[in-house]
């Protein structure tokens, strides 16, 4: 289980999260949702170690310290918004930029991620630049289990990709929780993909949560409401 204790983050002198406590299980998808700048990737990003933050992150019970470095290499991945692949890089290079948190032994690309991900074997030798904004997505989330996390947050996957690819990356996300090796956090703003795949709802607004419960005892309506305009 990761868990959050009274996480605070801060950019310059505007408090993003004010001290809130998160949790996501291992074998279920905890869905983030709200409107744009209500806090989803601050919270993400305070998760993964990329911004200085206060309060408590653990896993499986034990305090990890501040850091991208520490918090990737104790199991917490992180696909970004807007994906960040290396344009310049080939595909397999892009996923070898996983290794750098695994031990020696383990720099190897499972067989696992190209069956998930096909097309990827396909355009291994393809640089990352060249690939559609739906490749490039799927890129990024395989580099992410090259370093075979226990935490996998996912923020914003479907954004700005087409309808196939985004059936493709449901079907993955789904088959992850299944498989029951990770909890997977998914920030999302397309209401029913994040609510198909959901175990957990979480609703947030001005960097708080205001509804964080399971998708069953969650009225759809109502948290629907919360998250839109």
């Amino acid at each position: 289980m990761l868990e959050a204790r009274n996480l605070t983050l801060a950019y310059g002198g505007s408090i993003i999260l004010p001290g809130l406590d998160f949790e996501a299980r291992v074998g279920e998808v905890t869905a983030v949702m709200g409107l744009n700048g209500v806090g989803k990737t601050s919270l993400l990003s305070a998760l993964a170690g990329r911004h200085p933050s206060g309060g408590e992150v653990s896993l499986n019970g034990t305090s990890l310290a501040q850091g991208a470095r520490v918090r990737s290499r104790a199991g917490i991945a992180y696909v970004p918004q807007g994906r960040e692949v290396f344009p310049l890089l080939t595909v397999q290079e892009n996923l070898e930029t996983g290794f750098a948190c695994l031990p020696r032994a383990g720099r190897s690309i499972p067989d696992s991620i190209f069956e998930l991900f096909p097309i990827l074997h396909e355009m291994r030798t393809r640089r990352g630049g060249d690939l559609s904004g739906g490749q490039q997505q799927q890129l990024a989330i395989a580099r992410a289990l090259i370093t075979r996390p226990k935490v996998l947050l996912l923020d914003e996957p479907t954004e700005g990709i087409q309808p196939s690819i985004i059936a493709d990356i449901g079907r993955v996300i789904s088959g992850l929780r299944e498989a029951g090796e990770m909890a997977i956090v998914l920030v999302e703003q397309r209401f029913d993909f994040a609510w198909k795949l959901a175990d957990r709802i979480v609703a947030m607004k001005r960097g708080e949560i205001i509804h964080n419960d399971t998708r069953a005892a969650s009225d759809r309506a109502k948290v629907l409401s919360m998250v839109s305009v």
